[in-house]
This record gives structure tokens, sequence and C-alpha cells, in this order.
């Protein structure tokens, strides 16, 4: 036809020119700026790490839109600076030295015995992309929009067979928080693979030094993020302390909330005592294996970790005094187990001239932890332990009441974050309670995302527990990553009746956590 020979202007009717393989080469080449640039966003990264995990907590807990828009705009920056970093690295060619391709002990690691690892990294991968567009569809795919000033439903045709939502507003909220947290997770462990520059001088000199003289360390980045996460702990610590003792009824002594005004319903900047107290729990345990790994690899060289010890007592301690019957219980629970495992670790493999030294100062750690969660806590934790059956009940009966939510929407449940708005329609009267979580982070997840998307997190969750039989990544020590399991483990199980997995700060540092426990070496030189 004639049609077929009209072209456009310019073209003479003439087929585009290829584009040019040495040209595109060109643009790809590595110059002396994209490594600058890779520094600089490598820099920033861990500023930007370090800054959203003390803000996080501080913020009072993260729960209001302002500081969860804080954290979320932080984290896309993070996202940002990480794919800079991945383009300049594998579609530049920037061989940057790093802990998942190195060992000071034995050089340059080859990539078959990495292999599971990058294996894993592609199925987290894969799962964390699934899990997002899971939350986007169900977004586009809104079967209502609710309006909480007329409390009406606006419904929608919507494909059935699709995830969809029943409240669109607060499933795109819940879409821009959790991508945000996704960015976190993958910048921090990138940057923990990261080396300092005196690492990168040892590792390019390992052959000539002695292995023996860096190989016991912990990698420079790990030892401040641990470092960092412990003493701002510790701080938030002792602020929720002086704040029960001194009767305060605002939160960091400047506001009070509307809710639960009452001060023995807070602690510290949480305005919910038991969002405080699983905060605790999962970060004290990690805070004592990182003190048990520097004990055993510094000895006598420096006493600076012992400052650690105190730290964890304090943390331990917290969620007693803040008088959460689910966060005391978790705690004990924990403070056994781990007390229990370090110290039967030291009488089996004990080091140096003073062996009955660590045991006996995890003694001292245990003895001060139930100390001053007993001076502190207990007159008012006591008269709650009492009730505990009641109160248990009466999280039963509302169980009961949302169960069955999850058996009408089994598959791809209500969608994410629409749990409050759903409820409303399965109260049996107006005197049923109606609660923003559910105190069950299980059943709210099962409700919300179905089978479905809970299934999406626990696979996520077990690439992560499997990742701890492949070689490669990051020395930590054996005893750092059995604790942040332990941590993970308590909050999961204090999940089952309570809602820790709702709050923003909580939640952040969960995430933290697996991606330290996916950076860290499964094999050779775990101690």
């Amino acid at each position: 036809m004639a049609d077929d020979h009209i072209s456009a202007p310019g073209n003479s009717g003439s087929a585009p020119a290829p584009r040019s393989p040495a040209r595109t080469g060109a643009r790809l080449a590595l110059r002396a700026a994209d490594v600058s640039l890779y520094r600089l966003c490598d820099a920033l990264s861990g500023v930007l790490i370090s800054a959203m995990l003390v803000f996080s907590p501080w913020a009072f807990g993260t729960t209001q839109p302002w500081s969860i828009w804080s954290m979320n705009g932080a984290a896309y920056v993070l996202g940002g600076l990480f794919f800079v970093k991945l383009f300049i690295r594998h579609l530049k060619g920037y061989p940057a030295l790093r802990w998942e391709t190195f060992s000071l002990s034995t050089g340059p690691q080859s990539s078959h015995r990495n292999r599971l690892k990058r294996r894993l990294t592609r199925l987290l991968t894969g799962l964390t992309l699934g899990f997002l567009a899971y939350c986007l569809t169900a977004a586009l795919n809104a079967a209502a929009t609710y309006d909480p000033e007329t409390r009406l439903f606006e419904y929608h045709a919507y494909v059935r067979w699709l995830p969809h939502s029943f409240d669109a507003h607060r499933t795109w909220f819940y879409l821009w928080m959790y991508l945000g947290l996704a960015a976190a997770f993958w910048a921090v462990a990138d940057w923990l693979y990261g080396m300092t520059a005196n690492e990168e001088r040892a590792a390019r000199n390992w052959m000539e030094d002695d292995p023996g003289n860096h190989s016991g360390r912990l990698p420079a980045r790990l030892r401040w993020l641990l470092w960092l996460l412990c003493l701002n702990g510790a701080l938030l610590g002792l602020e929720g302390i002086l704040q029960r003792v001194s009767g305060s009824d605002k939160l960091l002594f400047l506001v009070q909330p509307h809710v639960v005004p009452s001060g023995e319903f807070h602690f510290g900047a949480y305005a919910y005592r038991s969002n405080a107290a699983q905060y605790f729990n999962l970060l004290w345990p990690v805070c004592l294996g990182f003190w048990w790994t520097l004990q055993r690899t510094a000895g006598r060289r420096s006493r600076a970790h012992h400052w650690l010890l105190l730290a964890a007592a304090i943390m331990a301690a917290c969620p007693i005094i803040s008088s959460s019957r689910g966060g005391a219980l978790v705690a004990a629970g924990l403070l056994v187990a781990g007390v229990i495992y370090l110290t039967t670790v030291s009488l089996l493999s004990p080091t140096g001239s003073r062996p009955w030294l660590t045991p006996a100062l995890l003694g001292i750690f245990l003895v001060s932890a139930a100390l001053l969660g007993w001076y502190f806590g207990w007159d008012l934790l006591a008269p709650r332990l009492e009730q505990l059956p009641g109160g248990y009940a009466n999280r039963e009966e509302m169980f009961n009441d949302a169960r069955p939510m999850a058996a009408d929407y089994p598959v791809f449940g209500t969608g994410p974050g629409t749990f409050a708005t759903v409820f409303q329609l399965y109260r049996i009267s107006h005197a049923t309670y109606w609660p923003e979580q559910l105190h069950n982070d299980w059943l709210e997840t099962r409700i919300t995302f179905g089978w479905v998307g809970l299934g999406l997190l626990l696979a996520a969750l077990l690439c992560v527990a499997i990742r701890r039989f492949a070689p490669g990544g990051l020395r930590g020590g054996r005893r750092i990553g059995v604790l942040a399991w332990l941590a993970l483990g308590g909050c999961l199980v204090h999940a089952i009746f309570d809602f820790p997995l709702q709050i923003y700060s909580i939640l952040l540092l969960f995430l933290v956590l697996c991606a330290l426990l996916f950076s860290l070496s499964g094999r050779a030189g775990q101690r």
C-alpha cells in the first residue's frame, strides 16, 4: 500500500541507524567520577540508616502520619542511593571490595561457593517485589473506598480473582509505607557488606599481612550499627524509667496522648506500654549477643564493651518496668533462654586464663535486670499479672468476633491496612469493642492479606532463615545470630496476643535484624 512508504520527516523512509555498540560501551565505561559518586552514595546511606534508626523510636514510636511519612521520605532516598550503587557496581563494572566476596582469612571467595547465597538473594528479591505488587494490585483493584467522616462505603467494580481492598485510601497508605520499609531492608543489607577505608587497605594487603590481626574482628559497619542500636535503646530505656518514676503523664515529658492520658499506660516514647516492651525485647538480646562476641574477641585489650552489658540490663528491665504483662512474660522467657544458652556455650568452650569470667558477668547481668525490673516496676506489674486470665479472655472474645472476617476472605483478605475499617461490619452490636488493631498480628495479617499474602511474608522469613546455611557474608559471630533469632522469635510469640508488627518503629527494627541475619556468614569463621 502507498501508506507503507510514508516516512517521518527527515528520515527519507530509511530505518533508524542502529546504536553503535562502541557508543553504548563508552556511556557505561567506568570513570573516576563514578567511583566518587559511589563512595558518596555509600557514605550518605550510612548517615541515613543511622538517622532513621535513632529517629524512629524517639518520634513517639513512629505511629503518627507525620512521622511515618518522614520515615517514608528518608527510606525512598535511601532506596535511590541503593539503586545508584547497584548501577555503578553491576552496569559500570566498579569492583568494589565487599565482604560478600572477600574474607580477611581466605581472601577472595569463589562465586561457586556463593551460589546458594545468590539464589536466596534472587528469591528474596522476587518475594519482595511480589509482596509490593500484591499490595499495589489490591490498591488499584479496590472493591470499596471508605469515608471516615460519613462512615459510608463507596463500592466499585473489581476483579474478584485478584487481590483487592475494601478501603483504598488505607491500602495506598500501607503500600507507600511497605515500599519504604522494603527499600530500607535492602539498603541496610547492601550497606553492611561494604568496607571502610581501613578494611579496604587491609583487604588489598591481606597476603602480606597476618590474617590473625584482622580475621577475629567484626566488620566496622556491623560494629557501628550494633553500637548505635544498643546505646540508643539504652538511652530510650533510661528516659522511660525516669518518666515512670516521676509519674509524668506526657510522652518524653512533652506530649500527653488524648486516647489514654494516664501515664501508667505509657512508657517512654510509646503511648502503649506493650509496644515499648516489644521494642526493647527485640533489641536487648542482640545487645547481649554483641557483648558476648566482643568479650570473646577483645578479652583484656578493651573494657569499653562492658557498657553493652549495662545497656542490655537496662533494656531487659524495661518490659517489666513498663507493666506490660505480655512484654514482661516474653522478657522473662528471653532472659532465661539467652543466659542459659550463653552460659552453656561459655562453659563448653572456655577461653583465656579466666574462663569463669564470662559466666559470672552473665550472672551479674541477669541479677541486675531482675533487680531493676523488680524495684521500679513490680508494684504496678504484680496486680496486672493477677488479672492475666481475665485479660486474655477479653482478647479471645475479640478474636472470636474477628475470625469470621478471615473465613469470608480466606485467599486475598480484605486488603492491607483495612482491618479497622472492615471490622465494624462484623460487630454484633454497638456495645462490641471496635479496635484499631486486633491485638493478634497473626490473625490480623491473615484477615487483611489472606493466605496468599501471609504465605509471601512467611516465605521471605524462611529465606532469611535458610541464609544461615549459605557461605559468604559478614563475619558476625554465631552468638549474635542466635540471639537475634531469639529476639525475633520472642516478637513473633508476642504477636499472637498483641500488635508489634503494626508499629512502624518495631517493624523497622524487625526488618533491620532480618537484614543483618541475611548478611551474616553462615559457615566459616563463626565464633
